[in-house]
C-alpha cells in the first residue's frame, strides 16, 4: 500500500517537473527571439514584448493544467474509481476522457494563435529592418501585411478548433461542412459585390499599391491610411472623419507618401518685383533651410524653383518644391511658407500688384 502511495506521489511529481521543464524551455526561446529584435524601434519591442508574455502565460497554464488532469486521474485511480456504474461516475469518465481533449483543444488554439501572432511580429520586424536600419516603406508595408496575416491565421485556427470541438462533442459536423458549402455557393452568386471587393483589395495588398499609414487620396477624398482589408480601406480625413472605402468601389487611388514626397509651395509676387531678386530670395531661403541640422534628414534635394505658375490680379504666381521623406511634406511646406513670409516682409518684396507703404 506505501509503495502503491509512493509511485503515485513520483508520477504526480514527475508530471509538474515535465511541466516546469517545457515552461522554461518556452521561455528560453522567446527570450532569444526578443533579444534578436534588439534593433527593433521600442514601439516593436513592446508590441513583441507584450505578445510574448502572452503566449508564456499560455503555454504555463497548459502544460500545469495537463499536468493537474494527470495528477487528477492518477488519484481518482487510486481512489478505487474505476469502471462507469453510476451516472456521477459516468460524468467523471466523460470529464476526464473528452473534458481533457477540450481543455487541450481551446488552449492549444489560443497558443498556436499567440505563437502565429509573435512569428508574424517578428517578420515584421525583420521585413521593416533592411541592412540595420528602420526602412519606413518596408515597416508601412510589413503592418499591412501583418495585420492581414494575423486575421487570417485567427479565423482559420478558430474555425478548425471549433470543427473539433464538436466532434469531441459528438456532433457530426459533416452536415455543417455541407451546409456551409451550399451556403457559401449561394452567398457567391448572390453577394457579388462582396466577391468583387474581395478581389479588388487582394491585389491592392499584392500589388503594394498603398500602405497603413501612408497620405493617400481615394476617389478624391485625402487622409491617412488607417486599415486597409480584404473588403475595405479606412481612410481619415483631414476633418478627422472615417472615410471607409469598399475595395470594388476604388475607381481612383493615389499614393501621396510613397519613396519620396513633394512640399509643393505656391509664392505670390507683385507685377512691379525683379523676378530675378525675388527667385534669389526663394534660393537663398531654401538653402538655410536645407543647411539646418533639424531639417536636412527630412530633405532628399535642393529646393527647385519650377518658374512662374500663372499671371493673375496683379501679381505673379510662382510654385517651388521641395522633395522630402514620405510623410513630411506638409511639416516641410508650413515650415517653407513661414520662412518666406519673414523673409519677403523684410526685404521689402510685396506680394501685391504695388508697393505697401
Amino acid at each position: 500500500m506505501i509503495a502503491s502511495h509512493l509511485v503515485t506521489l513520483i508520477v504526480i511529481v514527475i508530471a509538474f517537473g515535465v511541466a516546469s521543464i517545457a515552461v522554461r524551455l518556452a521561455r528560453t526561446g522567446l527570450d532569444r527571439v526578443l533579444r534578436a529584435s534588439e534593433n527593433a524601434s521600442a514601439e516593436r519591442r513592446a508590441a513583441l514584448h507584450r505578445r510574448a508574455l502572452g503566449l508564456t502565460r499560455a503555454l504555463t497554464l497548459l502544460a500545469y493544467g495537463v499536468a493537474a488532469l494527470i495528477s487528477l486521474s492518477i488519484g481518482l485511480s487510486h481512489l478505487g474509481i474505476g469502471p462507469p456504474r453510476r451516472d456521477p461516475a459516468l460524468l467523471m469518465e466523460w470529464v476526464l476522457n473528452h473534458g481533457v481533449n477540450i481543455a487541450v483543444i481551446v488552449l492549444g488554439a489560443a497558443i498556436v494563435i499567440r505563437a502565429a501572432s509573435l512569428a508574424i511580429e517578428q517578420m515584421q520586424q525583420q521585413m521593416a529592418t533592411r541592412h540595420g536600419d528602420v526602412d519606413l516603406e518596408w515597416q508601412r508595408r510589413a503592418s499591412t501585411i501583418g495585420g492581414i496575416l494575423t486575421s487570417l491565421v485567427t479565423a482559420s485556427v478558430w474555425f478548425v478548433a471549433v470543427l473539433m470541438l464538436l466532434r469531441e462533442l459528438a456532433v457530426d459536423v459533416l452536415p455543417i461542412l455541407t451546409g456551409a458549402g451550399i451556403a457559401g455557393l449561394a452567398l457567391g452568386f448572390g453577394a457579388q459585390n462582396l466577391v468583387r471587393d474581395f478581389i479588388a483589395g487582394f491585389f491592392i495588398i499584392l500589388e503594394d499599391q498603398v500602405r497603413v499609414g501612408d497620405i493617400g487620396r481615394i476617389n478624391g477624398v485625402s487622409g491617412v491610411i488607417e486599415q486597409i482589408n480584404l473588403r475595405t480601406i479606412v481612410l481619415r480625413d483631414a476633418e478627422g472623419a472615417v472615410q471607409v472605402f469598399p475595395n470594388g468601389t476604388v475607381t481612383s487611388l493615389a499614393n501621396l507618401s510613397k519613396r519620396f514626397a513633394y512640399a509643393v509651395v505656391d509664392v505670390r509676387a507683385g507685377y512691379l518685383e525683379n523676378m530675378d531678386r525675388v527667385f534669389g530670395t526663394i534660393r537663398e531661403v531654401g538653402a538655410g533651410l536645407q543647411s539646418e541640422a533639424s531639417w536636412a534628414p527630412l530633405l532628399l534635394a535642393q529646393l527647385e524653383v519650377i518658374g512662374v505658375e500663372s499671371i493673375a490680379d496683379g501679381f505673379a504666381t510662382i510654385r517651388v518644391r521641395f522633395k522630402t521623406q514620405p510623410l513630411n511634406q506638409g511639416k516641410v511646406a508650413n515650415e517653407l511658407r513661414r520662412r518666406l513670409m519673414t523673409t519677403f516682409a523684410g526685404r521689402g518684396i510685396s506680394p501685391y500688384a504695388g508697393r505697401t507703404a
